[in-house]
């Protein structure tokens, strides 16, 4: 019988109302683990205590707070290679982005270590003579963060630092698809220097545990990552408490290849920005904006790279996609394989369950030709490995289809012209544009959002999460006049 994996309650690892089988996705014979579903009442008891936690963290000094995270962010990525493999396992990312990933959540801890020594405040003086002002940041309070599960330790990373850094208290509910790695996560951030009850793991299905952690009076703030429509719903329960919110959700990414453009560059970015990750990923390139003129250059080497993709088991050497993360995740994207192909688009290629060795939930990469980008799979979030290429004649349709979208997350333009890729990087109604690389992948130490449906609330990652995860306070001095 697999060891039953608990939730950190309070301080303590406890078991909980019920349990969840966690399986590989790569091979449903092997079962990663057994993990507790929290009760309501404990989820009561966790925040009632990080309360109590959270004033203490808010008195420790800077340097032991630094020293925190540090510590967090150094073990993740000495350990990389083994919960890499963990987060693999549970989820079907390759072996080699698993890894990367945890090393890159540990590289989030350890810039927030060096955040905690630069929260430097304001002062200005008054109107009134004699008066001086003294503007700082002060912690929010308790932050409720819930994390996907496509990245699980990576997202919840890129918050649960920030919001140590600034001196809050942290609850922290990930998806119920991939448990292992917020336990491996949260085992680590409990060994620190931490006040008992500071940080805790509530492992529960999103409709019970999630709704009330977001409904409750006792959360000062939620950050949050998923769907738009949870999203939604976040943001209207929070709104009862007036609960600060932040939330990255959908997107339909957009990269413009023009008729200028290095193709063959243009391919590689157009594979790894739609097929990495699986498709999965917010920032995945699910709209190929090709210019006539090398549009059929172009596809014939799509295709053909799409092809020659190797899918197969996470843990499996040489693989460049592995499976989706779930058999729901799988038909979802088979219907979508059959909407596009009911809306008139061409599969050139892929989009078929695939029969492996291991029972899993493995999909062939596919791509969708003579789309237009009124059709539906150009307007809603697949997160699938399936990408469309829209033919356009010139620069100017092509900024307009790329823009012509509810989201706005990332956008990209492949060009040899200084002109167009200024006019794109400026006119691209995105929060991040790259020129000549890939809509996916971004820098740690820098601002991360979007516009419309793909985020509300302020920006994450960088200097700017303080905007979220801090309250300003605006002091007036009166000193006197010395005797």
């Amino acid at each position: 019988m697999s060891e039953l994996h608990k939730n950190l309650i309070a301080g303590e690892w406890l078991a909980g109302e019920s349990e969840i089988e966690n399986r590989n996705p790569s091979d449903l014979s092997d079962l990663v683990g057994i993990y507790a579903q929290a009760s309501a009442d404990q989820l009561e008891a966790t925040l009632d205590q990080a309360r109590v936690a959270q004033a203490e963290w808010a008195a420790y000094g800077l340097e032991r707070k630094q020293a925190v995270l540090n510590a967090i962010g150094n073990e993740m990525m000495a350990r990389a290679e083994e919960l890499g493999t963990l987060l693999s396992r549970e989820e079907g990312k390759p072996l080699a982005e698993g890894k990367g990933e945890v090393y890159r959540a540990g590289q989030f801890f350890t810039y927030y270590a060096a955040e905690c020594l630069r929260q430097l405040g304001e002062n200005a003086d008054s109107v009134r003579d004699g008066v001086e002002i003294d503007v700082r940041r002060e912690p929010i309070g308790t932050v409720a963060i819930i994390s996907p599960w496509n990245f699980p330790t990576a997202t919840a990373s890129w918050k649960i630092a920030p919001a140590l850094c600034y001196g809050n208290a942290v609850v922290w509910k990930p998806a119920n698809v991939t448990p292992a790695s917020a336990v491996a996560l949260a085992e680590i951030i409990d060994r620190q220097d931490i006040p008992k009850g500071l940080f805790s793991l509530v492992v529960g299905a999103g409709r019970t545990i999630g709704q009330r952690l977001v409904e409750s009076p006792k959360i000062d703030a939620i950050s949050f990552t998923g769907s738009v429509p949870v999203g939604r719903g976040i943001a209207t329960a929070a709104i009862q408490n007036f609960t600060k919110v932040q939330m990255e959700m959908g997107s339909k990414n957009a990269l413009a290849v023009m008729d200028d453009a290095d193709i063959d560059l243009a391919v590689t970015l157009a594979l790894g920005g739609a097929f990495g990750s699986t498709g999965q990923k917010c920032t995945a390139s699910s709209r190929l904006v090709v210019h006539s003129a090398v549009h059929d250059s172009f596809v014939e080497k799509l295709v053909a790279g799409a092809q020659a993709m190797k899918v197969g088991h996470a843990l499996e050497g040489g693989i460049q996609m592995g499976p989706v993360v779930s058999e729901q995740q799988l038909n979802e994207n088979l219907a979508y394989v059959d909407l596009g192909k009911s809306e008139g688009a061409e599969l050139a290629c892929g989009g078929q369950r695939l029969e492996m060795p291991t029972e899993g939930f493995y999909m062939s990469p596919g791509v969708f030709l003579n789309t237009s980008n009124d059709m539906r799979i150009n307007r809603e979030e697949m997160f699938a490995p399936l990408t469309s290429v829209i033919k356009v004649g010139s620069y100017e349709e092509a900024l307009s289809v790329v823009n012509d979208t509810n989201f706005g997350l990332t956008s990209g333009i492949v060009t040899q012209n200084l002109a167009r890729a200024t006019h794109f990087r400026r006119n691209a109604r995105t929060g991040v544009v790259t020129v000549n690389l890939p809509t996916a992948g971004t820098d740690y130490h820098v601002p991360f959002g979007g516009r419309g449906d793909s985020s509300y609330g302020p920006r994450e990652q960088g200097k700017t999460a303080a905007e979220f995860y801090t309250t300003v306070k605006t002091a007036y001095i009166s000193a006197g006049k010395p005797l």
